[in-house]
């Protein structure tokens, strides 16, 4: 490593160790720090929580499997009506069949969610009561079935429970979501790996989002 780089880098682990985290969840990953209880104690500690990933080449045949391995009895396959008749979904669709498992199809997915998407993603989660989701698509498809899982795993909670404030009251999730595959079709947004799911508030011509913890699956 050249000098400037090292130099650089010496500059960044300083800023770091020494500087209080306002705001300790960045983009779904949670940054906690420990911090000593005098100011001649320098020790801390930090915790990095992302999603696991899988990749591979036909990788994606194993879901079938992985939804038997979780014991799920109902799952969710999301995506949306530009992908359903693609080699993507019909991957998934072949791997589900091969391996008895029991779902439904949910294809309306809107490209850039609104708040009307997801509530009507969420309704249908409610609805069926899935124990298990796999979302085949971009960041939208993603991000509206995070929202799916978060909610119909928490029916009583409204909409704006859990957006970020200030549209939402930004509360935190405390209750245990289902298990989540996520299977991505580009490498854009990165939805796959975070818990951040972002959509447009249409009341307030605003895009916002909301952040969830959940296990993900990624495809290459």
């Amino acid at each position: 490593m050249a000098s400037t780089s090292v130099s650089r880098f010496s500059r960044l682990l300083r800023t770091v160790c020494t500087r209080k985290f306002n705001q300790p969840e960045i983009a779904g990953i949670q940054l906690k720090g420990h911090y000593g209880t005098s100011a001649a104690e320098k020790e801390y500690a930090f915790e990095m929580a992302c999603s696991n990933i899988r990749y591979g080449e036909g990788v994606t045949k194993e879901v079938g499997m992985d939804c038997n391995n979780f014991g799920a009895k109902k799952v969710c396959l999301m995506t949306d009506k530009h992908l359903v008749d693609l080699d993507c979904v019909k991957t998934v669709l072949q791997s589900l069949d091969d391996h008895k498992v029991n779902y439904k199809l949910y294809s309306n997915v809107r490209v850039e969610p609104t708040n009307e998407s997801f509530q009507a993603a969420i309704d249908y989660a409610k609805e069926e009561q899935f124990d298990l989701y796999i979302c085949v698509g971009g960041g939208s498809v993603m991000d509206t079935c995070k929202a799916a899982n978060l909610y119909a795993s928490n029916p009583s909670a409204e909409l704006l429970d859990y957006v970020n404030a200030p549209i939402g009251k930004g509360l935190p999730v405390t209750h245990t979501l289902k298990p989540l595959i996520a299977i991505t079709t580009t490498a854009g947004t990165g939805s796959e790996t975070t818990g951040t799911s972002v959509f447009d508030y249409l009341p307030l011509k605003s895009k916002t989002g909301l952040c969830v913890t959940m296990l993900q699956y990624y495809r290459m």
